[in-house]
């Protein structure tokens, strides 16, 4: 599949990590994606989608149009169509808030219909980025439409959210929240009743999916890897915690996880990141 990714320009850079679209046929149809540190928005320009939660008392959703999906604190399963034609948004875990108008925890863990969010506005989004011929231009139409969105004045509490997130983004989950709160001059409870607000979970949750995905993104499946080493790195100093957490977060143990890394090595640009592993 090709992924065509494009970086906003201030001031969307500031809520935004990228803009992409994945087009082509996947060499596997059902992904199994682990939490990371990204809201999203998905305008999908092709066939159904299916998605799963890992947690089963969540009943699967079959998807044709778009939707948003926010912080996720748990794996999930994605299907693709064939042909795939998707042009999607990842936000920074703080970044939705700017531009969604709900409160962040109604999205955590969750997909929610574009509709449902910015109303009567899929028809003519996907209508506009559909009669576009080249990514480029799939990329600049969804700029503008998010640049339309972007509220004036920050909601509140939303600057330190972004502040005090773009540290945890920084040191990959490292800094202690104590830290954050005594640079920001705020109380602990503050920061965390912020971070729910905006991000849909505590920032002590945000800077566990930073560590994890730091961890996921450094594992380089055509060698040995030194598992201590790398959860070392990562902030993971109790390897019991690390190995539960990981199977929590990929459903596989380590060892597990580099074996099919190795099966199926990612294609070239794709994915984005080497958390998603094909789930069948």
């Amino acid at each position: 599949m090709e992924y065509v990714a494009r970086v906003p320009p201030p001031p969307l850079d500031r809520f935004i990590d990228d803009i992409y679209c994945l087009t082509g046929t996947p060499r596997h149809r059902r992904m199994n994606v682990p939490p990371m540190p990204s809201a999203h928005l998905f305008v999908n320009l092709g066939g159904p989608v299916r998605l799963w939660d890992s947690d089963p008392s969540t009943p699967p959703a079959t998807l044709t149009d778009g939707w948003f999906m926010g912080v996720w604190t748990r794996r999930f399963l994605f299907e693709y169509p064939t042909p795939v034609r998707l042009v999607g948004v990842h936000f920074k875990p703080w970044g939705l808030s700017a531009f969604a108008g709900v409160p962040a925890a109604e999205l955590r863990n969750r997909w929610v219909p574009v509709d449902a969010v910015w109303r009567r506005s899929l028809d003519r989004i996907r209508n506009r980025v559909g009669d576009l011929a080249s990514a480029a231009e799939r990329l600049r139409a969804v700029e503008e439409e998010l640049l339309s969105r972007l509220a004036e004045a920050p909601a509140r509490g939303l600057n330190l959210v972004r502040h005090t997130g773009g540290r945890l983004e920084t040191t990959h989950g490292a800094v202690p929240i104590a830290a954050l709160t005594d640079a920001a001059g705020v109380s602990g409870t503050h920061l965390a009743t912020q971070f729910k607000a905006h991000v849909g979970v505590t920032p002590k949750r945000v800077a566990r999916i930073y560590r994890f995905a730091r961890l996921i993104v450094s594992v380089d499946a055509r060698g040995p890897v030194d598992w201590s080493r790398l959860a070392q790195t990562a902030g993971y100093f109790d390897q019991a915690h690390f190995i539960r957490e990981f199977k929590d977060f990929t459903g596989h143990t380590p060892t597990d996880y580099l074996a099919l890394r190795r099966r199926f090595p990612a294609e070239r640009g794709f994915p984005p990141d080497s958390g998603p592993m094909p789930a069948d």
